[in-house]
C-alpha cells in the first residue's frame, strides 16, 4: 500500500485563513482533574462555583502562593463569595475583617483615618480596584498570624509619609504579614510611605509578589525578622524604582524565588539605591532573569546565604554583585517561564501596576460574568444546531461566551472565526461522550462548489479565534475510508485550531488519520495549544501541524486502519525554526493494536519547506508495547536526525534505553522541557 501521506497532499495543507493573534496578559492557574478509562465526565467545580463571577474574581495567584500546603491549596482570595464595592473606609473595614469570603471592589479613593491605619484582614478576600480608581491613601492593610487565602491586587496605595526620609516613629506599612500564609500581591502601585512598601514577617509563607510598581520610598521590601527558616516567596515582574533599600531584603526564609524584576536607580533623582536584591542569614536565592540599571551593589549575600544567579543583565551599575552556594529548583514546587531580562524595562512599563480592564462596580459584575448560550436539538435551548450559536457569538466580543450544548450527536460542520475570541464549547452532560459533535468530510470529499475540502478544510470542528476552549464533549470526524478506496485523499480531520491560547480539557477528539491538527494562523505567527485530562484517537500523523503544544495529563490511544492492520504515527510536527513543537508529557499511549507497529513520530516538512525544524518531545509518559524500539522515522525524504526528536523518563514496555536510534534528554536538556516552558507565560484556566 502506497504511503497514505504525499508531497503534493501535505502542500493542500499550507492554505490557512490568517487570523490576528492577541496575546493578553494571563494570570490565572488550571485546575487539576483525574480522568478514568471511561472517558466519563469533566470536573467542573471550580468553573461552576466561579462562573457567576466576573473573571478576574476567579484569577488565582502562581508562584510558591500556588504551592497546595498549611492546609491551603492555592490561593484564591474570596472566590465564591459575595462581591461588594466599597467607596469609604468604614465599609472596606466591614469587609475586609469579616469572617465569610467577599471580593472587595474599591471604587474609588478611600483616605485613611487616623493617618497610618492598617486596617486588619481576615482570611479568604480579594480586595481588588475598579480599574485604577481604587486608591488607598494615608494607610494600607495587616495580614496577623494565620490568616491566609487573600489577594490584593489592582490598588494604589500611597502617602502615608510623615516627613522623615529614615523614619523610626511610624511602622507605616502599605501591606504587613505577621505570620499570614498563601497570600499574593499583584498589579498594584505602592508608593511614598512611611515604612517599607510590603513587610513578610515572623515566618509568613506561600506568598507571591507580581507586577507591582514599588518606589518612591525609603525601604522597599522586607522579608523575614525571625530565626526560622520558614518563608517561601516568589516575586516576579515587578518594577522598583528610586527606592534606597530593601530591595528586597531576604532574611532566612527557606526559598525565595526572584525573577524577571526591574530594579532602576534613575540619574539625577534625590533618592539614590544603596543596594538592591539582598539574601541575608540562612536565605536560599535564586535570582533569574532580572534587569538592574544604575544600582549600587545590585546584589548582595550575608556568608551563610546562598543566592544563584543566572540570565540577569546589569547597567550602569556599581559595587557588590555577589552570587555563590547552592539553592533549589523552582520548578519542582510551581510551574513559570522566563521574559527575556533586556526587554524588562518596556514589558514593565507597560505591563506593571493597575490596569483598568480588571475591576468593576457591584452593579455591572454581571455584565462581566461570561454570557451562556444554549444548544440543544430538541429546542428546548436557544438554538437547535452549535453553529447557529456560534453565529449569534458578536464580532470581537471583548468576554468569554459559552456555548452549552446539552447531551445528543450534532452532525454538522462548526468553524469559530477569528473575529470571535473567547468562546467555549461546553458539553453539559454527565459523561464526555454525552454531547458530539461530528461529520465525515475528508481531504478528497468534493465540495459542493466544485474542487475538494483539503485536509485542513475537512475538519469537523474549525478554531480560528483566540483564548478558544472546548470541555466535556467529544469531537469527532467518521469517514468511512474502507467506503471511500477510490477516494483521493483521506485525511480526515476532526478538530483544526489555528489560533494562541487554546485549551482544550476532557474531551475526547477521535478520527483515523489526521485527527487532531493544531495549526498557527500563518508561519510567523505563534498558537500555544494545551490539550489536558483528554483523550485523543487515531492511526496516522493523528497529532499534527506548527503550533506549540502540549498534551498533559492524557491518553492516546492508538486505532487499527480501516483494513485491520496496525501501524501508524502519532506526531507529525511542522514546527517553525526558533519555535517549541509538540509536548507530550504525564499520559498514557494504549490501543488495541499489534506490538512495535506505531512510531511516536516523523517530521513534516509541509510543503518541502527545510527551513522548518519539526520538534517532539515525550516525557514522563506510559508508552505501551505497541511503540517501535526505534520510535522515530523519516518522512517525505526529510530525516528525523536533522530535526528535534527526543523522550524523557518514559515508562511502559513501549519505552527503551537512550540509543542513537532513541535519543533521550539529558536531566538538564529536560530541565528546559516542561510544560511550562512551552506555554510561556500563559497559565491556562477554566471559563
Amino acid at each position: 500500500m502506497s504511503e497514505p501521506h504525499s508531497t503534493a497532499q501535505h502542500r493542500r495543507r499550507r492554505s490557512r485563513t490568517a487570523l490576528a493573534v492577541g496575546v493578553p496578559l494571563a494570570l490565572t492557574a488550571a485546575g487539576t482533574f483525574a480522568y478514568g478509562g471511561d472517558l466519563g465526565v469533566l470536573g467542573s467545580t471550580a468553573l461552576q462555583a466561579s462562573a457567576a463571577a466576573p473573571a478576574w474574581a476567579a484569577d488565582t495567584a502562581d508562584g510558591f502562593a500556588s504551592v497546595n500546603s498549611l492546609g491551603q491549596n492555592g490561593t484564591y482570595g474570596g472566590r465564591g463569595g459575595q462581591v461588594v464595592t466599597v467607596k469609604t473606609q468604614a465599609e472596606l473595614e466591614k469587609y475586609a475583617t469579616a469572617t465569610q469570603p467577599y471580593v472587595i471592589v474599591v471604587g474609588g479613593v478611600i483616605n485613611m483615618n487616623p493617618v497610618g491605619k492598617e486596617i486588619k484582614v481576615q482570611s479568604d478576600k480579594t480586595i481588588v480596584g475598579q480599574g485604577t480608581a481604587g486608591h488607598i491613601v494615608g494607610g494600607g492593610f495587616f495580614l496577623g498570624q494565620g490568616v491566609h487565602n487573600v489577594i490584593i491586587r489592582n490598588l494604589t496605595i500611597r502617602d502615608a509619609y510623615q516627613g522623615i526620609w529614615n523614619d523610626k516613629d511610624h511602622d507605616f506599612d502599605a501591606v504587613q504579614m505577621d505570620g499570614a500564609h498563601h497570600v499574593w500581591i499583584d498589579h498594584n502601585d505602592l508608593r511614598h510611605m512611611a515604612d517599607g512598601l510590603i513587610d513578610v514577617r515572623k515566618d509568613s509563607t506561600n506568598v507571591t509578589v507580581s507586577w507591582n510598581k514599588l518606589s518612591d520610598n525609603n525601604k522597599t521590601f522586607g522579608i523575614g525578622w525571625t530565626e526560622n527558616v520558614k518563608t517561601d516567596i516568589t516575586i516576579h515582574h515587578n518594577w522598583i524604582r528610586e527606592t534606597e533599600q530593601r530591595n528586597p531584603s531576604t532574611d532566612n526564609a527557606a526559598h525565595a524565588h526572584l525573577y524577571n524584576n526591574f530594579l532602576e536607580d534613575a540619574p539625577n533623582t534625590s533618592i539614590g539605591s544603596s543596594y538592591g536584591n539582598y539574601s541575608r542569614g540562612s536565605t536560599k536565592m535564586v535570582l533569574e532573569n532580572s534587569c538592574f540599571q544604575g544600582i549600587k551593589n545590585p546584589v548582595i549575600k550575608d556568608s551563610g546565604a546562598t543566592i544563584v544567579q543566572r540570565g540577569n543583565v546589569f547597567s550602569g551599575t556599581s559595587g557588590r554583585n555577589e552570587s555563590g552556594g547552592s539553592a533549589f529548583d523552582p520548578k519542582k514546587y510551581y510551574p513559570y517561564s522566563l521574559d527575556k531580562a533586556t526587554d524588562l524595562p518596556s514589558i514593565l512599563k507597560a505591563g506593571a501596576g493597575p490596569r483598568a480592564s480588571i475591576g468593576t462596580t457591584a452593579a455591572s459584575t454581571k455584565a462581566a460574568a461570561a454570557t451562556t448560550l444554549t444548544v440543544a436539538q430538541d429546542g428546548s435551548g436557544q438554538y437547535r444546531t452549535v453553529q447557529a450559536a456560534v453565529n449569534a457569538v458578536p464580532a470581537n466580543n471583548p468576554s468569554r461566551v459559552v456555548i452549552a450544548v446539552k447531551p445528543g450527536t450534532y452532525r454538522e460542520l462548526v468553524k469559530v472565526p477569528s473575529n470571535k475570541p473567547h468562546v467555549t464549547l461546553q458539553g453539559t452532560g454527565g459523561s464526555r461522550k454525552d454531547t458530539t459533535i461530528v461529520y465525515n468530510n475528508a481531504s478528497g470529499t468534493p465540495k459542493p462548489g466544485g474542487g475538494t475540502y483539503g485536509t485542513g478544510g475537512s475538519a469537523t470542528v474549525a478554531v480560528e479565534a483566540d483564548d478558544f476552549q472546548a470541555r466535556n464533549l467529544t469531537i469527532s470526524n467518521d469517514f468511512d475510508e474502507k467506503a471511500n478506496q477510490s477516494l483521493d485523499g483521506h485525511q480526515a480531520v476532526a478538530l483544526r485550531t489555528a489560533a494562541d491560547k487554546v485549551f482544550l480539557d476532557g474531551i475526547i477528539v477521535s478520527g483515523d488519520q489526521d485527527t487532531l491538527l493544531l495549526d498557527t494562523a500563518s508561519k510567523d505567527r505563534l498558537g500555544r495549544v494545551y490539550v489536558a485530562n483528554s483523550y485523543v484517537i487515531g492511526n496516522v500523523d493523528f497529532i499534527f501541524g506548527r503550533a506549540t503544544a502540549v498534551v498533559d495529563k492524557s491518553v492516546i490511544t492508538l486505532k487499527k486502519r480501516w483494513n485491520g492492520t496496525s501501524a501508524g504515527y502519532i506526531a507529525a510536527p511542522s514546527t517553525a525554526a526558533n519555535r517549541k513543537g509538540f509536548l507530550i508529557a504525564n499520559s498514557t499511549v494504549n490501543g488495541d493494536v499489534a506490538a512495535g507497529s506505531f512510531h511516536l513520530g516523523r517530521p513534516w516538512h509541509a510543503g518541502g519547506d527545510a527551513s522548518l525544524d519539526p520538534q517532539t518531545t515525550v516525557r514522563n509518559t506510559s508508552l505501551s508495547n505497541a511503540i517501535k524500539s526505534a520510535p522515530w522515522t523519516d518522512m517525505s525524504g526529510f530525516s528525523w536526525k536533522d530535526d528535534r526528536f527526543a523522550e524523557y523518563k518514559n515508562s511502559g514496555a513501549g519505552a527503551g534505553p537512550a540509543s542513537t536510534n532513541r535519543p533521550h534528554l539529558s536531566d538538564a536538556q529536560a530541565a528546559n522541557q516542561e510544560v511550562a516552558d512551552w506555554l510561556a507565560g500563559w497559565t491556562p484556566s477554566a471559563s
